[in-house]
């Protein structure tokens, strides 16, 4: 058995192992991404480092499980074109950041980046300008198979009392236990927006909403879903619009508001 024996589904996606330390890590993104897992110790006499260059180009997107200047070191003279290369996201051994490292809009990494994160738990790490500088993040709740065009209709509506617009949209964040509704999951495919999932246990945490509703406290076991939710996923930012509901969708809008202004989008 070598270094690039697979377990389970491959998908265009390697799942790279610096050590064994990190099976367990691993085991849980080929469960819920698929992939080929790399277990470059299996051939000791062969360096990681070179293992890995001979590996590079055989699959379309990477989660690299290493510290970041392993990842610097192995990939020192393999990106020759963004249009081309292979996305990579590094994730940390304790799985605390994902970080989507080459790649991020052609290879897809930034959205591999929230992939991982929602998976393990870890905060999403997106450099590139045209996201990073969006300053808006929206907190979504929902009633159970609500359909993609109220969640739609709900956004408009939160975004207008703002006089603020979907360009200026970083993320969505949502609890746990609605990370799988159709409907929100359309609505960011159909915007390309990435879904951020929180733990209910955090948002539990969080503890601070502007009404607390006894509706989600008795389905969803908190005071709510949308307030804390956007303000978990923007650290920095303050509640520019508290809950506002509408056909079953509740939306809530925090603005990071140390970025600078963006221009609207050219037309």
């Amino acid at each position: 058995m070598n270094a690039m024996s697979a377990q389970g589904n491959t998908s265009g996606l390697g799942i790279w192992l610096v050590r064994a330390e990190s099976e367990f890590l691993a085991a849980r993104l080929q469960a819920a991404l698929g992939g080929t897992l790399y277990r470059p110790w299996l051939q000791a006499g062969l360096p990681q480092k070179q293992q890995f260059r001979a590996a590079y180009r055989h699959q379309a997107q990477w989660i690299m499980l290493a510290a970041s200047g392993v990842a610097v070191r192995f990939l020192e003279g393999l990106p020759q074109d963004k249009t081309t290369d292979p996305a990579v996201v590094l994730l940390d051994e304790a799985g605390r950041f994902a970080v989507s490292l080459l790649g991020g809009h052609e290879g897809g990494a930034n959205r591999l980046a929230y992939r991982v994160a929602n998976v393990t738990g870890a905060v999403p790490v997106v450099t590139t300008a045209t996201e990073a500088l969006k300053p808006l993040v929206l907190g979504i709740g929902c009633r159970k198979g609500v359909a993609v065009e109220r969640i739609a209709a709900a956004v408009t509506h939160a975004l207008g009392l703002l006089g603020r617009s979907l360009h200026e949209v970083r993320e969505v964040a949502t609890i746990d236990v609605k990370g799988e509704e159709p409907g929100l999951l359309s609505f960011c495919m159909a915007n390309e927006l990435p879904l951020r999932v929180i733990a209910s246990a955090d948002v539990a945490a969080r503890g601070w909403v502007t009404t607390p509703s006894a509706w989600v406290q008795q389905n969803v076991g908190v005071d709510g879903v949308c307030e804390p939710c956007a303000l978990i996923a923007s650290v920095r930012g303050t509640l520019a619009l508290p809950k506002t509901a509408l056909e079953g969708v509740t939306v809530a809008v925090v603005e990071d508001l140390g970025l600078p202004a963006l221009a609207g989008p050219s037309t």
